[in-house]
């Protein structure tokens, strides 16, 4: 590695100046401590001789004043002494004094005559023929009379040398240490940059992907961070042009990440995107001292970041990571994402009671069982009710806080947890379009009647230009609660709600999940995989068998576990050679109907596991805790058969995510009737998980199906979830919020050619 001559002049010329610089100081602090010793020594000697001088100057002759100088003949250092009377002139001087130093005592020197005005001692430092010398004059008296002075002369010279000698040493030193700074740089420096300037000549050129060796030092974590970063990104961004390219010279266009920022660009056109929902798509906390961010495993982070980007909108959401505060400012923005900001994230501020008023109570324990029809008594308190109002009043304000300045924004609100939102925000901006999609199911009517509540929450809502369910179904059942409960106008062939001059258009948008490049399933299968991943869980096995969910009584886990034993009792063959493996991630643990779901699930893998487990193998395996979608990945791969078995759900993406990772074109779907993904999954084996034998026998289904079958049930599902997939439902829900006018209820409503017009 050749370093510049910028480098090698900048670092000789910083070292030199600081060594100089504080090599001068510590010569001149040393010169000048010289100085104080001959001053003190000099000082020393003339009052040593002060008593006999004045003697002699009473008393002496020429031959005793010249006696007297002649005693510091030769001593070290010293040039002589002279001794003058009370009139400045020369009475003696030491014999040898050098030539220029007589020849300029014959003017007297300044501080002798100060010496004899002042009657103090004098001394000074003075040059002679360019030698430095000093004198010190010290006044003799008689009876009180100045009568004389006795000068010291010394040689100085030796107090400048320490200048001299320190510079040369910095010099040296100089030259030595930017050497070895400069073969230290050349050995911590020259290869790891020649390892990262290879590493990215093969990113650019396409011959590693971000994988490549890089510096592990740890001053160089930030750099090789970034560039593992930026590898990632283009690696992904050569991957979509790839998959894009090959799709359009077969005549057909996936919708991706990419195609999604585009087209909704083109069809916002200026105005922004403002998301809200309950939970955040970025989240920080702390691992020990650090914050770390983490980015929840959500399908709507997936669809909407795409159209935040593009648009420079904003994500409104409750803020709930201990280091939240830590990153946002004081109104509780930051830009994401932290690597490659691009939209802002404004979170908000629960306090412990709105939490658990709103959250727990209202949402989770009143509309979410009321809109899920799995036998649990939903609970409407007031308390919560006033809780939920107020919520979405925050919510509601922070968005028009955002929103101001804005021209003709675009709102799209998330789920149950807003259903009085929409209102709010028309009201104080009619030139906002306002969309709000539900993710969960909605009940018939007569369902729907038991909240107290009905007619504010469907008010609420029809605040809204748009509303969003995943199928058709719900939203009929959504236009006849209305029809009962309010008065208004269905227009049922338009699937709209005419109500107090206002329009609002009800359709089915049914969610997916990322598939292809954007799809983290892109690894196929191994026997290696699958034999690692038994391995861990410390089961031998034959078949195997995979569900991932909540624990939530919406989900059915107690009846796929009656449905294994159920298969275990009818075909014994099953027994010893299957395991079914259930990841069940803990949920609102502070209701009390979760906490005896948690237990009873428990209990049940357990009694079934007494009764039929043996030697290392058991039936149910049942892993209780948060999983990662990387963690879960391995297991869809591996897995004979999923089970999807919930009561009543509005899509559950777990089916479609088990059909997106199959890349091996293996594996079978055991789908409950009763999931919106049923409507659009046909060859899975759909079955009702109230019915244990139906179920057990779908089981026994999946593990004797012919592999043909299985291949080709498996190849039309991914099919159609490749084409249908998540970036296809955001491009449909955002385009059709940004095509609707804002019109009377008079006028007639238009439905844009794209819009899917199934009908139940």
């Amino acid at each position: 590695m050749q370093l510049s001559s910028r480098l090698m002049w900048s670092l000789l010329g910083g070292v030199a100046g600081v060594s100089v610089g504080f090599a001068m100081y510590q010569a001149w602090g040393e010169v000048h401590t010289l100085r104080d010793d001959i001053q003190r020594q000099t000082l020393i000697l003339a009052e040593s001789q002060q008593r006999a001088a004045e003697q002699i100057l009473k008393t002496g002759s020429a031959r005793d004043y010249q006696a007297f100088v002649d005693q510091l003949r030769n001593h070290d250092r010293l040039a002589g002494e002279v001794l003058y009377d009370g009139n400045g002139q020369p009475l003696a001087m030491t014999v040898g004094m050098a030539s220029q130093l007589v020849a300029a005592l014959a003017v007297t020197p300044a501080a002798v005559r100060q010496a004899l005005d002042g009657g103090r001692v004098r001394g000074e430092f003075f040059r002679v023929s360019g030698m430095p010398m000093f004198v010190l004059a010290l006044p003799l008296s008689a009876q009180s009379h100045l009568v004389g002075v006795i000068a010291v002369f010394h040689n100085a010279a030796y107090t400048g040398a320490p200048v001299w000698q320190h510079v040369l040493t910095s010099a040296a030193q100089t030259v030595l240490i930017v050497a070895l700074t400069l073969l230290i740089i050349r050995w911590s420096l020259g290869g790891p940059l020649l390892r990262i300037t290879q590493w990215l000549r093969d990113v650019r050129t396409g011959q590693a992907s971000g994988g490549g060796e890089l510096p592990k030092e740890e001053m160089f974590q930030p750099l090789t961070s970034e560039m593992t970063r930026l590898a990632t990104s283009l690696h992904a961004a050569r991957a979509a042009a790839e998959e894009e390219a090959r799709l359009r010279a077969a005549a057909h266009s996936m919708w991706s990440a990419e195609k999604l920022r585009v087209s909704v660009r083109k069809k916002l056109n200026g105005s922004r995107l403002f998301a809200i929902s309950n939970r955040e798509p970025y989240e920080h906390g702390f691992q020990g001292t650090v914050v770390t961010c983490t980015v929840p495993p959500s399908g709507l982070v997936t669809a909407l970041e795409p159209v935040l980007r593009a648009s420079n909108g904003i994500w409104i959401a409750q803020g709930t990571g201990a280091a939240d505060r830590r990153t946002a400012d004081r109104r509780g923005r930051l830009r994401v994402p932290p690597d490659h900001p691009q939209y802002t994230l404004r979170r908000v501020w629960l306090s412990e009671e709105e939490q658990e008023g709103f959250y727990f109570g209202f949402a989770n324990e009143g509309l979410w069982p009321l809109c899920h029809i799995a036998h649990t008594r939903p609970y409407f308190r007031a308390k919560d009710w006033e809780h939920y109002q107020a919520v979405n009043r925050k919510f509601a304000a922070a968005l028009l806080d955002e929103m101001s300045g804005d021209k003709d924004p675009l709102v799209l609100a998330q789920d149950y947890h807003f259903a009085l939102l929409p209102k709010m925000i028309k009201e104080q901006r009619p030139d906002a379009r306002v969309a709000i999609f539900w993710h969960i199911p909605w009940p018939n009517p007569e369902a729907f009647g038991i909240c107290p509540w009905q007619r504010e929450l469907l008010e609420g809502m029809l605040g809204a230009d748009l509303i969003g369910f995943h199928i058709q179904a719900h939203c009929n059942n959504f236009l006849e609660t209305v029809d009962r409960a309010l008065e208004s106008r269905i227009d049922w062939g338009h699937f709209a709600v005419n109500r107090q001059e206002r329009l609002t258009v009800v359709r089915p948008f049914p969610i997916s999940v990322a598939f292809g490049p954007d799809s983290a399933a892109s690894a196929k299968p191994s026997r290696g995989e699958r034999a690692a991943l038994l391995e861990r869980l410390g089961i031998e096995t034959t078949f195997l068998g995979f569900g991932v969910d909540r624990v939530d009584y919406t989900k059915g886990i107690p009846e796929r576990f009656r449905g294994i034993e159920r298969l275990l009792e009818r075909w014994p063959a099953f027994q010893g050679a299957l395991t079914f493996v259930q990841i069940g991630a803990p949920s609102r643990t502070h209701i009390r109907r979760y906490q005896d779901l948690m237990t009873e699930v428990q209990q049940e893998a357990e009694r079934i596991n007494l009764r039929f487990q043996s030697g290392s193998w058991r039936p149910i395996v049942f892993l209780n805790r948060h999983h990662s979608h990387e963690e879960i990945q391995p297991y869809y791969r591996a897995a004979d058969f999923c089970l999807v078995t919930s009561l009543h759900d509005g899509m559950n993406l777990v089916a479609k995510e088990y059909v997106a990772a199959r890349d091996d074109g293996q594996g079978a779907l055991i789908l409950s009737r009763f999931t919106g993904a049923s409507h659009e999954l046909p060859d899975a084996l759909i079955v009702n998980p109230y019915d244990t034998d139906e179920l057990a026998r779908a089981i026994q289904t999946a593990l004797t199906m012919p592999s043909e079958e299985r291949e080709s049930r498996m190849r039309r599902m991914r099919a159609f979830v490749k084409e249908h997939n998540v970036y296809l439902w955001a491009s449909n829900l955002i385009s059709q919020l940004a095509d609707i006018r804002l019109k009377t209820a008079q006028s007639s409503v238009t439905e844009p050619e794209h819009v899917n017009r199934r009908r139940a």
